[in-house]
């Protein structure tokens, strides 16, 4: 069975920087690509809010830039999917792809989480091209512009508050006849001008030629008195939640409801010693490639000061 130093799991943006950190401290990590190489990233255009790239970069040239800075300072990176994981004791064994066996002295767990969707064609269609999971990565593309919500709890009215700043118009749709989110969200949303609240809809896809150019709904459905509405609009933000990849840890590791695993505050520190939460797995809050970014970091300088305490 081979034996690793430092595993660390996941390419996104803290994956690439532990794997950055790692190496330049001589722990000769070695990183799996995960479910999705590159991460949330490489689904996104272009990215103007993080810091070093004024004229602004492509999502998956900006991982790419990151892949090969990991691979400059010698990172072993692999592909391969993370099937199963036995935490009980270290060494810790990891199982690759159900067939590869491996034992790690650190683990660092960059897993992310995946945004939810609908389920709708038009979604995977228009990604890219209108679709987003990400008002704060992506808002800044729809000044002056009309755009629309899905959703209705806090992160919901949360992305529309932040849009209505940025864009002309933004509608909110929502499938209840009431909204999830706390009532301080809802008021703010309801007292913003440019935000019209769509209770009782639901999208039934999107439609343009080169890009998002509205949106075809259903209000009421199922009711008698169900009527079809069409709403022009440019982007189309899906804010019913994300998923933290994080199902193959939970036998082990200490998460909240939703599955983000949780860390001692202001570290990456697990429930486990010598295991690592780094990036959007464990962040419910911010999900942003920068904080991702640091947090990778630090899992790297803890899992090197694990190895050398414990002579390692």
């Amino acid at each position: 069975m081979e034996h690793i130093r430092c595993l660390i799991i996941g390419s996104g943006p803290a994956g690439y920087t532990a794997a950055i950190y790692a190496s330049r401290a001589n722990l000769n990590p070695v990183l799996y690509a995960g479910i999705q190489p590159g991460g949330q990233l490489t689904t996104t255009t272009d990215i103007e809010n993080f810091p070093g790239y004024p004229e602004g970069i492509n999502g998956t040239e900006m991982m790419e830039q990151l892949r090969k800075q990991a691979e400059r300072f010698g990172a072993d990176l692999r592909s391969g999917i993370v099937t199963g994981a036995d935490l009980s004791k270290a060494p810790y064994r990891i199982t690759i792809d159900g067939e590869t066996e491996l034992e790690t002295d650190t683990l660092i767990i960059a897993t992310g989480a995946s945004a939810k969707y609908l389920g709708l064609e038009d979604e995977a269609k228009y990604a890219g091209m209108g679709v987003s999971a990400c008002a704060t990565c992506d808002g800044f593309f729809y000044r002056g512009k009309n755009v629309a919500v899905v959703g209705g709890g806090d992160t919901a009215c949360e992305e529309a508050l932040y849009l209505s700043s940025l864009a002309k118009q933004v509608y909110l749709i929502v499938r209840k006849n009431y909204l999830r989110a706390s009532q301080v969200m809802q008021d703010r949303v309801m007292n913003t001008p440019n935000i019209k609240v769509l209770f009782e809809h639901n999208t039934l896809g999107l439609f343009g030629d080169n890009g998002v150019e509205g949106a075809h709904l259903v209000k009421r459905k199922g009711e008698p008195d169900e009527e079809k509405v069409d709403i022009a609009i440019d982007g189309f933000f899906l804010a019913i939640g994300h998923k933290p990849n994080s199902d193959v840890f939970k036998k082990y590791l200490e998460t909240d409801e939703v599955g983000y695993i949780k860390t001692v505050a202001g570290t990456p520190k697990t429930n486990i010693p010598g295991v690592y939460a780094a990036g959007d797995v464990a962040d419910p809050i911010y999900r942003q490639a920068v904080t991702a970014a640091g947090s990778g970091c630090k899992a790297a300088i803890e899992a090197e000061r694990y190895l050398s305490e414990h002579g390692l």
